[in-house]
């Protein structure tokens, strides 16, 4: 299976979160709300000759070159039809991603939602002219000016792909099968120490996420645009639930092992895992609830100081069309982006279930993620006469949290 391939190459190199790509639910997320401002760079009116060469940031499973499994290459397909040299570096989190954007030495990279809105603010990177992108119209909608990936309706890049937080247990041990995240947060619960919590601060929004629907009276309407007493709450929350959490994961392979031994029976997990869970003929199950998910939305972005931006709008036109895009999502496990990379999967991986497993055309169902989302002090939410707790809070009250 291919996707178990990409699950041990990240597991490898990931240890920092997947700051897992994201904002506001679907019915919320057109375009950055509140004061936001992105910084003025210039945006690519008209494409030349190509420069020769593209130095590309990514996620490990996102741009496989074949030096991982020669088997597995669709970067240089990309360089036959284009001419441009692909030069390839794989980062382990989001963090790492931002610093080494900001060197300048890199044209693309693939951003997750926890780093989108700190690249756009840091100026670097520069909106996409998607008139420029031939496969942009294949894209589906749902994943278009959201407030991860554009500001007041101006693009920041291609999406390439999404998923969902699920709520995930074993239907053989917790019974009755958990219908909502507030079983994850339950201090009494019988599970306590097999509960797996994914290890990030971004996972602060699915304790807001418990909140927006246990209390009301916080007012909170967008798990990524906290106030203090709001982010406080969260927080608290996080530290009750420690005491059943057995584990903070951020390896896929652990998890999965975790859940195939039994040390896990319920937790935050990802479609692929269950898939490789039930793959191995053990008993998982996986939902979102009906209070919603977060979850994660990539985005392809390119450097406002490459020297190669021909070559990092083919490469962006490429990795959003139907071929590339089928064969990052398909790999590494996640609903594609594009709409025709469905029918590249069904045929060219002969997987015709692949996107009905991952939902990637079902649109009701993406508006009930909240992808995930820098946090900033211009609250997201539209809130202008408060000021929101930014990522760098986060992080550190995740420390604090995990204790």
């Amino acid at each position: 299976m291919k996707r178990a391939v990409a699950l041990k190459v990240l597991a490898v190199a990931a240890a920092g979160a997947f700051a897992l790509s994201a904002c506001g639910s679907s019915d919320s997320s057109g375009g950055s709300a509140g004061g936001f401002k992105a910084p003025d760079i210039p945006m690519a009116k008209s494409l030349g000759g190509k420069e020769g060469s593209v130095n590309i940031l990514a996620w490990p499973g996102y741009a496989e070159d074949g030096s991982n499994d020669p088997a597995t290459d669709w970067v240089t397909p990309f360089e036959k039809d284009t001419g441009c040299n692909a030069t390839v570096k794989y980062f382990g989190s989001s963090d790492e991603a931002l610093n080494l954007m900001k060197s300048g030495d890199y044209d693309v990279v693939s951003a997750s939602g926890d780093a989108t809105l700190r690249l756009i603010a840091g100026g670097y990177v520069q909106p996409v002219n998607t008139g420029l992108l031939k496969n942009y119209a294949d894209i589906q909608p749902f994943l278009k000016n959201t407030a991860y990936n554009s500001v007041h309706g101006q693009m920041y890049g291609m999406p390439q792909g999404w998923g969902a937080n699920l709520l995930t247990y074993n239907p053989d041990v917790v019974k009755p099968a958990p219908t909502s995240w507030t079983d994850m947060f339950d201090a009494n619960s019988t599970y306590k120490g097999k509960v797996s919590a994914y290890d990030s601060p971004i996972y602060i929004a699915d304790a807001a996420l418990v909140l927006m629907k246990t209390t009301p009276d916080l007012k909170i309407t967008n798990p990524y645009a906290l106030d203090q007493k709001q982010f406080d709450a969260a927080v608290a929350l996080l530290k009750k639930q420690r005491g059943i959490v057995g584990e903070y994961w951020s390896d896929y392979a652990a998890q999965q092992q975790a859940f195939e031994k039994g040390d896990d029976v319920l937790g935050t997990s990802w479609q692929v895992i269950v898939n490789l869970v039930e793959a191995d003929k053990k008993p998982i199950q996986g939902i979102v609830p009906d209070e919603g998910s977060t979850g994660w939305s990539d985005t392809w972005m390119i450097n406002s100081k490459t020297k190669h931006v021909n070559c990092a709008y083919a490469w962006l036109d490429y990795i959003g069309g139907p071929q590339g895009n089928a064969a990052a999502a398909y790999y590494f496990g996640e609903a594609p982006a594009n709409a025709k990379a469905c029918d590249t999967i069904a045929t060219v991986d002969k997987d015709p279930t692949f996107c009905d497993t991952f939902h990637a055309a079902d649109a009701a169902y993406a508006k009930k993620i909240w992808y995930w989302t820098t946090p900033i002090s211009q609250c997201l939410d539209g809130r202008t006469n408060v000021k929101c707790v930014p990522y760098s809070d986060w992080a550190k009250a995740w420390t604090e949290i995990k204790g």
